[in-house]
């Protein structure tokens, strides 16, 4: 297990590589990292028993916003810890993982569904 801090560099690494032509429309959006996923969280999520979440986006997409919005709370994305240290096999896997992790909720905010994201993720990898 690596420091909360350490962690935390990870994940500021991994916002940096997003294009920055999204990170500028990035707007009214916390990125944390917390240690794991609460047994609610896990269902409401839809995860089975046994499973896992690495990470998830809480909010309302940029797809989904009009002018009219205003006063919310900042949207969220919550990279979770535990799970990607248990999963990752060396701290080069660990930085993949969580890179990946941070591409996938930011891509949940700019309003790509479930299906989308994987879709993206594979032209991504290939």
């Amino acid at each position: 297990m690596i420091p909360e801090r350490e962690f935390e560099i990870l994940v500021e690494a991994a916002l940096h590589k997003i294009p920055r032509r999204f990170l500028k429309k990035m707007k009214n959006v916390a990125v944390v990292v917390e240690q794991e996923p609460s047994a609610h969280l896990l269902h409401s999520s839809g995860v089975r028993r046994g499973g896992s979440l690495l990470g998830l986006y809480q909010g309302r997409p940029l797809t989904h916003r009009s002018v009219s919005d205003s006063f919310v709370m900042p949207d969220r994305i919550i990279i979770f810890q535990g799970p990607h240290e248990r999963m990752a096999a060396s701290k080069l896997e660990l930085r993949r993982m969580v890179e990946d992790t941070v591409w996938h909720e930011v891509a949940h905010y700019f309003g790509l569904d479930e299906r989308r994201v994987r879709s993206a993720e594979r032209r991504r990898r290939a």
